[in-house]
């Protein structure tokens, strides 16, 4: 175990969770929870329901059946706001930034449902609207600091490579300050010095601002040295929990998805 935060008491609880798309069940009463300052890795093979639990746990997609705990509050459907507001941020396996702003701009609009003052404060832009303003942007360039992006904070995203879209998409969350950290597939796309820099950056997010994560990620490799506990996903049903030295010896899960050669 690395030298991170103590892992806590249960801060996401996940009781019986299905969600049916046009006959196709992507989730089956799927139960884990998720405990504070840890990492869980969620993994599987294509269409085994990954995304559509981050999807139900941000709040995206409803289930039919079986509810969600986010700090002792239980509950069957939550909007993507109400998620935000409670502390649940969210990257995406497709960049979603604003092409045309700046890396500092696109960050942040992660500070949106934190802004207290109204449109016509903000539009007068003095006093009380403008020490908040202040106050959001010191968190923003703190967040830019801490990712080592200060090079291209003013650079509009669209002419970045790759790997520093995903950056700053990180950063996009962190700036909304969450207690519990979404990746979907961070590392897709990557090349090996980009995946280094990006563990680097989650180990370091875990570790310096406490932040609970759960991740979906295809790289073994990184799942297997990053995660704490693994939850191993197949046709939408739970077919394996555990810590990595665990999951990786599951013959369940060597057949599903790993494959004998691993």
């Amino acid at each position: 175990m690395s030298p991170r935060n103590k892992i806590g008491d249960v801060l996401l609880a996940v009781d019986g969770v299905s969600i049916s798309f046009g006959g196709v069940r992507a989730l089956d009463k799927v139960s884990f929870d998720v405990r504070a300052h840890e990492i869980l890795a969620i993994i599987g093979p294509n269409g085994a329901g990954k995304s559509s639990m981050l999807n139900c746990i941000n709040g995206f997609y409803h289930p039919q059946e079986g509810s969600i705990t986010f700090k002792g509050q239980r509950r069957r459907q939550m909007q993507t706001h109400e998620a935000a507001l409670q502390g649940i941020a969210r990257t995406f396996q497709n960049i979603a930034l604003f092409k045309g702003m700046s890396t500092l701009d696109n960050i942040m609009t992660g500070r949106n449902l934190k802004m207290k003052r109204n449109f016509l404060w903000q539009a007068l832009y003095f006093g009380p609207a403008l020490r908040e303003e202040l106050e959001h942007r010191a968190v923003v360039e703190n967040v830019i600091d801490f990712l080592e992006i200060e090079s291209i904070r003013k650079t509009p995203v669209g002419r970045l490579p790759y790997g520093l879209q995903k950056r700053v998409e990180l950063g996009r969350a962190l700036a909304a300050e969450p207690d519990l950290l979404l990746l979907d597939e961070p590392m897709a796309g990557m090349n090996y010095e980009e995946k280094e820099d990006m563990v680097r950056f989650i180990l370091d997010v875990n570790d310096e601002f406490g932040t609970t994560i759960v991740l979906i990620e295809h790289d073994m490799s990184v799942v297997m040295d990053i995660s704490d506990r693994v939850v191993v996903l197949d046709y939408g049903r739970k077919i394996a929990e555990g810590t990595p030295d665990q999951v990786r010896v599951n013959q369940d899960v060597i057949d599903a998805y790993l494959g004998v050669g691993h």
